[in-house]
């Protein structure tokens, strides 16, 4: 099935995936959240935890090269971004967000592969706290959701 005769419900199966995760330290309590949020998530989609590849980096600027080596391995359907960005008094908020951004963008779009992007850009530390565990389990859910779709497309 594909399109509209396949549902929503159907690509959330992550029985059989292989996931990679990259996990930024810079505001680790906050990232740590975001992981075990996503992996937890991962796991309840039917990703079996031997295929759950999880990495951590030392920033948000470090995401896209461990994900380009990931991507460049191989093996992979789906690829998962964890970090965050609070902004500060200075431009350095904006430099690392839109490049982290567009980093991990280019990514998926080079090797033709998902990837979902959790790296949080926030105001400040409490808006972060708010939305680790939700974006965390959303990354989840759009990296199984993803690799289906594509599967199912090609």
């Amino acid at each position: 099935m594909f399109g509209a005769e396949k549902g929503k419900a159907d690509r959330l199966d992550g029985t059989e995936l292989v996931i990679g995760m990259v996990q930024a330290r810079f505001n680790e309590s906050i990232t740590a959240a975001l992981a075990e949020a996503c992996r937890a998530e991962l796991l309840a989609l039917g990703v079996e935890e031997n295929n759950i590849d999880h990495v951590k980096v030392p920033g948000a600027l470090e995401v896209p090269v461990a994900l380009q080596a990931m991507a460049e391995k191989g093996g992979y359907d789906a690829l998962i971004a964890l970090g965050c960005i609070i902004r500060g008094e200075t431009y350095h908020f904006e430099l690392v967000a839109n490049e982290s951004a567009a980093g991990v963008t280019r990514v998926a779009l080079d090797y033709q592969l998902p990837i979902a992007n959790a790296i949080l850009t926030t105001e400040d530390e409490a808006q972060a706290v708010a939305r680790q565990v939700d974006k965390g389990r959303d990354a989840a859910r759009t990296a199984v959701e993803m690799a289906n779709l594509l599967d199912d497309i090609g």
